[in-house]
């Protein structure tokens, strides 16, 4: 669960700082946007969000979980990566603020289907 949260804090907090990145710089706070781009910003929430499907998968691939977690996080990994990668593909402000969301959506499911998938394995 650690490594979930981990991996998914980059693309969570960077597409937030991708569409607020002129309060970010007016104020002098260094984040990712504003210090070395948009496009390095995008990709690193490309590679990062890799990263977290891979990291998602880990308590299947280790046996902790079973089909139900397996298949919700396949989905909700699917969605993840079509945000970012049309993020990525062509950045638009209201794009960035449906993965922000989406983000914090994307991790409430999957822990709900670590728990449910506990207490309802096949």
């Amino acid at each position: 669960m650690f490594l979930i949260i981990f991996a998914w804090t980059p693309p969570h907090f960077w597409a937030l700082a991708l569409y607020r990145r002129e309060e970010y710089a007016k104020v002098g706070m260094p984040m990712l946007p504003v210090t070395h781009g948009e496009a390095f910003t995008l990709l690193h929430i490309v590679l990062y969000t890799i990263i977290l499907v891979v990291v998602s998968l880990m308590p299947f691939g280790l046996g902790m979980s079973g089909s139900i977690y397996l298949i919700s996080a396949l989905i909700l990994d699917a969605i993840f990566l079509a945000y970012v990668i049309g993020l990525y593909r062509k950045y638009s402000d209201d794009l960035a603020k449906s993965t922000f969301k989406y983000s914090i959506i994307y991790l409430s499911l999957i822990f709900a289907a670590l728990l449910v998938d506990h207490y309802w394995r096949f």
